[in-house]
């Protein structure tokens, strides 16, 4: 039952050329950055990523983009990156966009084992007609589209079928967890983190406070270890570690 790694290395050093990984974060609010660290220094290409965004230029999976590392993203949201719209644009990123709320449901669902669902999200869109473009050629032309979903009314109103998302692996990072894999999230840093461990058969989590089992109050628990394979304490240094995406301050 004890679940922790020695080190950050160690707990991806079985991630392969190709996998796909579900990760946690939004912006750059608890985002496992300590492990995506690691899996850039381990050298893994041809990543599929599943998160909602993807990092920002040089912090977060933008250091595995940077590095043309990752071959696919699944997201909703990638408006504050360009290195990601210039690999996208000049055909070296496939991308499928997901509205927000069915990208999380689609890794909730996948990690419950519910195989699709119906939702009234992308309705009358190119989300569900299909043709939103996946990956560009080099000369701009739409090399891959989405393919049109199947749709169905309930009660006189159009629904479109979505999947359940599984990885091969997730990375998640968490305030404190315990040595059997029972997490606890920090305010908006929970974010898509239990999502995103839900959905990975290999669920990896890096926790800023490691303690032993029986330490956290069970209701307090916001994702059980049953969902998380390994686990990584973080140093102080590495804990404290949280860059801000957009520092604002009052007058």
């Amino acid at each position: 039952m004890d679940k922790v790694s020695p080190t950050a290395a160690e707990a991806v050093a079985d991630i392969a050329d190709g996998a796909s990984l579900a990760v946690g974060g939004f912006g750059l609010s608890g985002i496992p950055s300590t492990l995506i660290r690691a899996l850039h220094e381990q050298g893994t290409s041809g990543l599929r990523v599943v998160s909602n965004n993807c990092g920002v230029d040089g912090a977060g999976l933008g250091l595995l983009l940077s590095a043309g590392r990752i071959a696919r993203v699944t997201g909703s949201y990638v408006g504050e990156n360009k290195e990601f719209a210039r690999q996208y644009l000049g055909g070296e990123l496939e991308v499928e966009l997901v509205p927000q709320g069915t990208l999380a449901e689609r890794l909730r669902a996948g990690g419950c084992g519910i195989p699709a669902f119906y939702t009234p999200a992308g309705v009358g869109t190119q989300v569900a007609g299909g043709g939103l473009p996946w990956r560009y050629a080099a000369d701009g032309s739409v090399a891959v589209a989405s393919p049109p979903k199947e749709q169905r009314a309930f009660d006189g109103r159009e629904f479109v079928l979505e999947h359940g998302i599984t990885c091969d692996f997730a990375l998640v990072r968490a305030a404190r967890g315990d040595r059997h894999g029972n997490l606890v999230f920090h305010r908006a840093a929970r974010n898509f983190n239990p999502l995103a461990a839900m959905a990975g058969r290999i669920a990896i989590a890096e926790v800023e406070e490691l303690v032993e089992p029986g330490e956290l109050d069970p209701d307090q628990v916001h994702l059980p270890g049953v969902f998380v394979q390994r686990v990584v304490a973080l140093t102080p240094a590495q804990a404290a570690d949280k860059a801000i995406e957009k520092r604002t301050v009052r007058p």
